[in-house]
């Protein structure tokens, strides 16, 4: 029997027009425009396109995006500064630093910089320290991660109880992955590079979330019959058939997967849309907050 597929692109555009709506009934109750602020510093191309979708996004729904790029070598001291400027910008609600940063760069302090509250990616150590712990609530949630759930409760997977698996241990998807998967009841099981018997562990899931950076890393035989599978991956590998001799798939070998899943997502329109989403929702949220303060402060 063939996998449903979760349409992450239905999903996500379901969220943007909401989003859309409730960004123009704050408008008008408020005057505010919510606004996301991109850092970019260097020019990776993909990094590049991906700043460019979050802003374009942005205009999509009604909201202001400032972008700020800075050269390769930027310092420490010019990253920082910009983002602490930022920070104390009452118009800018959202901060995003797209990462990675160039190697000169210290990350932690760069995301240490952003105001939790203006943390729209979910990244800043002490959201994801809340994140971790046992009855803290963190201001955001990174925006990969809280889709995978989204799309998870979109299809219906029940996630009280399920044998959950993770494949990746990255601090952007797999770490908080797994931690909101705990917070919602599942039982998590984290593999990575050195896990003994991964695709032993991985039969096991009844939920699987995939994010390694591996080509079709995940096969049908490594799959419990009827398990839900998030393929959070995106690799680009040969293929003459199209005009740029490369297409997009997944970390899971889609074609034998979905004969023995009970649902998928596929790659793209799956996670990938999701991503945006979220981070669209996360920025409307920051400037509710931040009208909201305004609002106590003054009272």
């Amino acid at each position: 029997m063939t996998a449903q597929i979760i349409d992450g692109k239905a999903i996500a555009d379901k969220i943007r027009r909401q989003v859309a709506r409730e960004a123009a009934q704050f408008r008008d109750k408020t005057g505010v425009q919510p606004g996301l602020a991109t850092v970019l510093v260097g020019d990776n191309s993909a990094s590049a396109t991906y700043v460019r979708s979050k802003q374009k996004a942005c205009e999509e729904l009604g909201m202001r995006s400032v972008g700020h790029h800075l050269p390769a070598d930027a310092t420490q001291e010019e990253v920082e500064g910009l983002v602490r400027s930022l920070g104390a910008d009452p118009a800018v609600h959202g901060i995003l630093v797209q990462l990675p940063l160039p190697g000169q760069i210290n990350e932690e302090a760069v995301l240490n910089a952003v105001p939790i509250d203006k943390d729209v990616d979910g990244f800043h150590p002490v959201n994801i320290g809340r994140l971790a712990m046992k009855g803290r609530k963190p201001v955001f949630v990174p925006c990969t991660p809280a889709g995978c759930i989204v799309l998870l409760d979109e299809a219906g997977v029940p996630i009280k109880g399920a044998n959950a698996v993770v494949v990746g241990r990255s601090n952007i998807v797999g770490m908080p992955a797994a931690l909101l998967l705990v917070h919602r009841d599942a039982t998590v099981t984290i593999v990575h590079s050195r896990t003994h018997d991964l695709p032993g562990v991985v039969r096991q899931a009844d939920i699987l979330i995939v994010a390694i950076g591996k080509a079709h890393f995940v096969t049908g035989d490594m799959i419990k019959p009827g398990a839900a599978v998030i393929d959070v991956g995106i690799n680009s590998i040969p293929d003459p058939t199209k005009k740029s001799g490369q297409r997009l798939v997944g970390d899971v070998d889609f074609e034998s997967v979905k004969e023995v899943a009970g649902c998928i997502t596929p790659v793209p329109g799956g996670v990938g849309p999701m991503t945006i989403a979220m981070l669209m929702r996360n920025t409307l949220e920051a400037a509710k907050h931040a009208v909201e303060v305004g609002v106590r402060v003054g009272s």
